[in-house]
């Protein structure tokens, strides 16, 4: 299992505590994905940002709801590698 996370580069200057929106999911649970594809769009200090694939594999479970936020660090989405 695989935990999707917004990149630690993306918060690079944001002040803790802030949150991120997750703005849309782009793929539903039990969809196959690719690494680098773009899973969720979220925003983040007003800038709108794709959250992606770190594999391949297949989207096992959303962990937060559009609409919902997120803070640093914690996994939005997990997922089941490829073999």
């Amino acid at each position: 299992m695989v935990e999707v996370t917004l990149p630690d580069s993306a918060w690079e200057g944001v002040d803790a505590g802030v949150e991120a929106l997750l703005d849309q999911w782009l793929v539903a649970p039990g969809d196959a994905v690719q690494a680098g594809q773009p899973l969720a769009r979220v925003v983040l200090v007003k800038a709108t940002l794709e959250v992606e694939a770190p594999a391949a594999g297949r989207v096992q479970k959303q962990l937060v709801a559009a609409g919902e936020t997120f803070a640093r660090g914690k996994p939005i989405a997990t997922l089941q590698e490829s073999a």
